[in-house]
Order: C-alpha cells, then sequence, then structure tokens
C-alpha cells in the first residue's frame, strides 16, 4: 500500500530557516520600511541578508502568507 504524500514545503530550497523568512516578509509587510531598512534591522539582529533577498522573499511568500492570513 503506498504512502500518502506530505504537500510539499514551500522553503525547502532554501538555506534560511522558515522563521527567518517569515520575519523579514512580515516585518517589510507590517511596517512602513524599505528593503534597505529591513536589512539594516536584520544585520543589527546578527542575521546578515541582502535587500534583493528581502525582496525576492516577499515576491514569493507574500502572497501564501496573505492566503494564511485570510483563512
Amino acid at each position: 500500500m503506498p504512502r500518502p504524500q506530505k504537500p510539499a514545503s514551500p522553503f525547502r530550497y532554501f538555506h534560511s530557516s522558515p522563521e527567518v523568512i517569515r520575519l523579514v516578509v512580515m516585518m517589510y509587510v507590517r511596517f512602513p520600511l524599505s528593503l534597505r531598512n529591513v536589512e539594516d534591522l536584520l544585520f543589527e539582529r546578527g542575521i546578515d541578508l541582502c535587500h534583493e533577498t528581502v525582496r525576492l522573499w516577499w515576491n514569493r511568500f507574500g502572497p501564501l502568507f496573505a492566503a494564511d492570513i485570510r483563512r
């Protein structure tokens, strides 16, 4: 009997933890910050990211998080 497959995680190809990705996207969406401001705030917390990474994650995971919030 075949096993039922789990849905694939949207974070599976990223080297950062899902918690960091969620924090970055929520900081950018929730507060009126620029991409570089988010980059600076994360650097102060010890997370070294490029502002382009913030943009990439926002484009990729923003709609997913918005759908979760709407549910």
